[in-house]
């Protein structure tokens, strides 16, 4: 411990220590193992090094001095699944194969609270207001029962590795335990958690405090997700249970096809490393990151970043030319992960954002709420590792945004991302699958189809030529 004290005083860290006296020892000795939690997984002084640096890169990526050549996929790297109908069968069987072989799992990032929608909850116990109630992860668990069910040759259980946050572990274990796990078995479901990282004031020389005895943290970003597999033995485990395909996505877009077959067989066939979904931009100023090529590499690229001009042009099919709008929602080769995953974890960039967080000071014993930013959070970003990935070996496919991506970012009654239009996008997915089945549903009625009876509109031939007249309905298995 008097070694952990001994670090921090050589990176310049003494504000920490300038109520040491004043502590009883039992708090001393708290202040102490904290920051050997810390520095057991980085040194004070290169997470000092790493905020310089996340500072220097902000700075640069600002200046509009660089040449940068920003393009489009090109057509080996992008394809589309709107008007694509042979396309989606074909990869669909290619997919459902390699689930049937037990080579796929999931990855879920479920890191946050639903503060925003004011829950004190972990997101993922959100009920967005269906007539079930069904919380997120229980319309995600029961894709994945039925998707299981779908595939005729072998009995599997497709591995779920949910990624929680310090704040979000418990209270997600506890749910899902409550809940009997949906139906899953429990063998299949792995937590672990995100990483921290500690807050700095706005010259990123100095950690913040939280109170006498910790520093001030926050996750490490979604690009925290790669240190986290590494750190939790997730590459191990993989191989373990014979993994060899990953389907990525986040708790807060209730449309999101969990182990997607299409995804995973669009992968395969084309043998890309990495993979992404992509949707259509709704106009050409909508304010969402972009896949694309920046000097010819995979990136994605904030709308920010790009002129009028570039923003609005168009292909020669009348389409605008940078429409590739980034969902957060990927395939990894396992052994992509293998071989580059620890290059990832050392390379990776941090990515600064300025926030007001309340701290507590050393020196006068005093806590500070501030009204103004004061302090510097770090974060990296999934997406950064893009580049890194030869372009033949990297994919996009397009995907149908009604059918496929409805996030929740917001709560009740904003403009929009909120729980009523994530409801709205649920049960119209639905009702447009009974309809494409022969049912007959009456206007202005939605019904609810669980993901249990159907998962991609499949399984619905009963109700042909039923009536649907009433709002409220749910379909159960």
């Amino acid at each position: 411990m008097t070694d952990t004290k001994q670090l921090f005083i050589e990176a310049d860290q003494t504000q920490l220590f300038q109520n040491w006296d004043g502590l009883s020892r039992e708090d001393q000795q708290t202040l102490l193992s904290n920051l050997e939690q810390i520095s057991s997984k980085r040194a004070p002084a290169k997470l000092l090094e790493d905020c310089q640096n996340a500072i220097k890169f902000s700075q640069a990526n600002s200046s509009n001095d660089a040449v940068v050549d920003v393009q489009p996929l090109p057509h080996t790297s992008y394809e589309s699944l709107i008007g694509n109908g042979d396309k989606e069968d074909e990869y669909h069987q290619v997919g459902l194969e390699a689930i049937g072989k037990g080579e796929v799992a999931v990855i879920l990032m479920a890191g946050g609270q639903g503060t925003r929608l004011g829950s004190s909850q972990p997101k993922g116990c959100y009920d967005i207001g269906l007539p079930s109630k069904k919380s997120l992860f229980q319309i995600q668990a029961e894709k994945l029962i039925r998707l299981q069910e779908m595939v005729k040759v072998n009995k599997v259980e497709i591995p779920w590795y949910i990624m929680t946050s310090g704040p979000t572990r418990a209270a997600t274990e506890a749910y899902f335990q409550e809940h009997d796990y949906f139906g899953l078995s429990k063998r299949q479901i792995t937590f672990f958690n995100q990483g921290t990282l500690p807050a700095f004031d706005l010259t990123g020389e100095h950690f913040l405090m939280k109170d006498p005895v910790s520093l001030s943290q926050s996750p490490d970003g979604n690009g925290g997700l790669y240190r986290a597999i590494k750190e939790n033995g997730l590459i191990e485990d993989f191989d373990k249970r014979g993994v060899k395909h990953v389907y990525m996505y986040c708790v807060d877009n209730v449309l999101s096809k969990m182990a997607d077959p299409v995804f995973i067989g669009f992968a395969i066939k084309h043998g890309f490393e990495l993979a992404t979904k992509a949707v259509r931009k709704r106009d050409a100023h909508e304010s969402v990151g972009l896949i694309a090529t920046k000097n010819s590499k995979p990136c994605v690229i904030e709308y920010s970043e790009i002129s009028n001009e570039l923003a609005e042009a168009e292909d020669e099919e009348g389409l605008l030319k940078l429409r590739a709008g980034n969902i957060v929602n990927h395939y990894y080769l396992v052994d992509l992960l293998k071989r580059d995953l620890g290059q990832w974890c050392e390379t990776m960039p941090y990515h600064i954002a300025k926030k007001k967080i309340p701290a507590y000071d050393s020196a006068t014993g005093k806590y500070t709420k501030p009204t103004e930013p004061n302090g510097i959070k770090l974060e990296q970003f999934i997406f950064d590792v893009f580049e890194t990935v030869p372009l033949d070996k990297f994919g996009c496919l397009e995907v149908d945004r009604s059918k496929e991506f409805s996030p929740l970012k917001n709560g009740p009654g904003s403009n929009n991302d909120n729980p009523e239009t994530s409801r709205l996008a649920y049960l119209r997915l639905g009702t447009s699958w009974l309809k494409d089945a022969g049912a007959i549903v009456k206007d202005g009625v939605l019904v609810e189809v669980s993901n249990k009876l159907s998962y991609g509109g499949e399984n619905l031939s009963q109700f042909k030529g039923q009536v649907f007249d009433k709002n409220g309905t749910t379909l159960e298995k």
